[in-house]
């Protein structure tokens, strides 16, 4: 079987659209970036290098440093799929970063975007 086409796809292609998602409903790219690094392990400087050399999704989450274990909370819905029944990894980890910043476009609280306890 043929892998998605958004596997390589640039992660840097997608990126101004998560940002400008969340700026059209107040919210900052500061904010985005909180988001993936929390998700993805990256400092600010690491997830630049990432944007920066151009990596497709799929060696994102490959070389992520540390996918954060608490996404296993992430769940509800995203473009008509269930986020936390997506069987193959690097889809479930694009659609986990898509459900990440629907939440927060439509305003809701980081400590609960970010799973905190």
């Amino acid at each position: 079987m043929a892998k998605h086409r958004i596997y390589t796809t640039s992660f840097a292609s997608v990126y101004p659209h998560y940002v400008a998602k969340a700026e059209r409903k107040g919210r900052t790219k500061a904010e985005v970036d909180r988001i993936i690094c929390w998700l993805t392990g990256h400092s600010a400087d690491g997830l630049q290098a990432q944007i920066d050399a151009g990596t497709n999704f799929e060696s994102f989450f490959a070389e992520a440093p540390a996918m954060n274990p608490a996404r296993a909370a992430i769940t509800g819905m995203v473009c008509g799929v269930r986020v936390e029944e997506v069987e193959e990894p690097v889809m479930r980890e694009i659609r986990y970063l898509d459900k990440l910043v629907d939440e927060l476009a439509r305003g809701k609280a980081m400590e609960k975007i970010l799973r905190a306890a």
